[in-house]
């Protein structure tokens, strides 16, 4: 069974950075594409930045040179560090996994976790 926990989530000042993580496990965490996606209050989910074919990563527009997906296979952990935090990027932070690379079509993703909140404050 594929279970993915997040964590990391919290509340931070616009400018401030926030590392979140997500744990894979039930299985081959090496075999599986993986993305971040969030969701605000009152909009639909999007993409944030995830795997793409041929080991290649691809990012929302809007998150470009401020976050960086990342992952370390020997832990089955997937990472996000997101730098210079803005109020919008407030929102429920998921992790997602599949066997296929589908980059931020989010709905193409067979298996979630729970989310982690991140708050930015003016």
């Amino acid at each position: 069974q594929v279970q993915l926990v997040e964590s990391g989530g919290g509340s931070v000042e616009s400018g401030g950075s926030l590392r979140l993580s997500c744990v894979g496990s039930g299985f081959n965490f090496g075999l599986y594409c993986l993305g971040w996606f969030r969701q605000a209050p009152g909009k639909e989910r999007e993409g944030v930045a995830a795997d793409r074919s041929w080991a290649t990563t691809t990012y929302a527009d809007s998150v470009k040179d401020r976050f960086k997906i990342s992952k370390d296979t020997a832990k089955a952990t997937l990472y996000l560090q997101m730098n210079n935090l803005k109020p919008e990027d407030s929102a429920i932070y998921y992790c997602a996994a599949d066997k296929y690379c589908w980059g931020l079509a989010d709905h193409r993703y067979n298996h979630w976790g729970q989310g982690t909140q991140v708050t930015v404050s003016t």
